[in-house]
């Protein structure tokens, strides 16, 4: 009989999962035997009077345009409309130490195996163990069952440090840029690799918000989606500069990122036309983004995630803005942040990472 018995899910209590969507949940189902236990959040995008259905039987909170215009008041600026980067809202308004981001658009996928992958289940593993951003792996992570530290590796940086960000990957419909999608409309990602890598320090990567896991309270004012949609130049690039910030941040507290497992099923591309017109100013833009955060550096006086992140917008503002003027409104944004963030989060003004 004691097979029977529903194991009870990590971190049950301490992780919320946060979904932005324009449309009616019926994705859920798909991942019920996995968030079913778990509190969700769901952040609903566009017009505010239209009714999101939620199948029966989740736990959850759903913030509109409205809820976040009434709890953030004027600061309600900060926080992306007609974008997916409205995500962010629920990072702020969650009382959690964990979260867990997903696309609606995702769905379980398969190992090679045959056997359903449990997302979450691999995030939360990613995240209760240490990241090794000092010296690499070539085992990859030497804290997986089967794994350890090859010969060689510094016997003094063999105990990690904590992991604040699990990025996972994409089985089907890769997360290409417009470019590549119409140059490779056809192209699935059917390559499964067992592997999970901290990335090391000093290097950066393109951050992909749809199956995305971090603790909060180490790194959660950083995980900022920017400005990005309606009334904004650019979009699509909402979880990069949030990945970009927080890689600084990391790299300058001592925290790890992880990437690899686990895999999501994405099962369906985006008009790739569309996204060509919200990309574009970045994709010349980032050329001068990738060297400001490949050489940003933060003073030592910064040991919490929020001073990081005030300082970052500074430079941003200082060294962002001549390329053009949306980087002064960003920087101000990521102040606006902050402030939002710390009224809603009073306790967490605490040193992170140190």
């Amino acid at each position: 009989m004691a097979s029977s018995v529903t194991p009870t899910p990590l971190l049950k209590d301490e992780l919320d999962i946060v979904i932005p969507t324009i449309r009616n949940l019926d994705f859920l189902e798909m991942w019920r035997p996995f968030f079913q236990q778990y509190h969700l959040i769901i952040v609903q995008d566009g017009d505010p009077s239209k009714v999101i259905k939620v199948p029966e039987g989740f736990n959850y909170e759903l913030y509109n345009r409205n809820d976040i215009n009434r709890i953030l008041g004027p600061k309600a600026s900060c926080i992306s409309f007609k974008d997916s980067a409205c995500r962010c809202f629920g990072y702020m308004v969650s009382k959690k130490k964990y979260i867990f981001t997903i696309d609606d658009d995702c769905f379980v996928a398969k190992d090679p195996s045959g056997n359903d992958i449990n997302a979450l289940e691999q995030h939360i593993k990613n995240l209760l163990s240490p990241s090794t951003p000092f010296f690499f792996n070539t085992l990859y992570d030497p804290y997986r069952e089967g794994a350890d530290f090859v010969r060689g590796y510094p016997f003094s940086l063999r105990e990690g440090v904590p992991t604040a960000v699990s990025h996972g990957l994409w089985l089907n419909i890769p997360d290409y840029d417009a470019p590549t999608q119409l140059v490779k409309p056809r192209e699935r990602n059917t390559r499964f690799v067992d592997a999970v890598l901290t990335i090391p320090k000093g290097t950066l990567f393109p951050m992909c918000g749809m199956n995305l896991a971090f603790d909060r309270e180490l790194i959660g004012p950083a995980m900022y989606f920017g400005l990005m949609g309606d009334g904004q130049p650019i979009g699509r690039y909402d979880d990069m500069w949030a990945g970009w910030c927080m890689k600084v941040i990391c790299d300058h507290l001592g925290l790890g990122v992880k990437t690899g497992l686990p895999y999501i099923w994405h099962s369906k591309a985006s008009n790739p036309f569309v996204n060509l017109k919200k990309e574009y100013k970045g994709i010349y833009w980032q050329e001068e983004l990738i060297p400001f955060f490949q050489a940003a550096t933060l003073p030592k006086e910064c040991t919490t995630v929020q001073s990081c992140y005030k300082e970052l917008s500074k430079q941003v503002k200082a060294k962002l803005g001549k390329v053009d003027d949306y980087f002064n409104k960003l920087a101000d944004a990521m102040l606006t942040w902050i402030e939002a963030w710390d009224e809603l989060n009073p306790s967490a003004k605490l040193p992170n990472g140190k």
